[in-house]
């Protein structure tokens, strides 16, 4: 079973406005979380929150950037939904998001973005988290693919 979730997408946006869409707190808040607090830096905050009333369920509260290099990747750490945390929230290494930010192959006023999400355990827990996941970036990156055609 592969691990790794991997997901590939084109966007209506040059890299920098991509870039934007994971780095910029009100921008990521167009269509990802309800409320974001993101430090563009290594080592800075990428703490999203679904429910901003409850900042400790259902949120990256704690996570950080682990690299990232403007408008050519981002990659930090990832907590999972109330129904995942006891094991997902706790554990070393958390979760790890990597996404890669390069043009559009043929045409340069787009941009197409790789996400992949890794760190999963082997037990059965994990696995459905994983799968949760798979569908929960696939979802979220259509939203944003939809955003960005209008």
């Amino acid at each position: 079973m592969q691990k790794i979730i991997q997901i590939e997408i084109e966007l209506n946006c040059d890299i920098s406005e991509a870039f934007e869409m994971f780095t910029v707190s009100e921008k990521l808040e167009s269509w990802l979380p309800e409320k974001a607090e993101v430090e563009p830096k290594i080592g800075g905050k990428y703490e999203l929150f679904w429910d901003p009333q409850n900042p400790d369920i259902n949120s990256t509260i704690g996570c950080r950037i682990t690299s990232f290099e403007k408008d050519k990747f981002l990659s930090f750490e990832w907590k999972g939904p109330e129904m995942f945390q006891s094991f997902m929230n706790f554990c070393d290494p958390l979760t790890h998001v990597v996404v890669f930010f390069t043009p559009g192959l043929k045409d340069p006023k787009k941009s197409l973005v790789y996400l992949f999400h890794s760190g999963w355990r082997d037990d059965p827990e994990w696995q459905k988290a994983r799968e949760y996941f798979e569908k929960a970036w696939s979802g979220a990156l259509s939203e944003l693919k939809e955003k960005l055609s209008n």
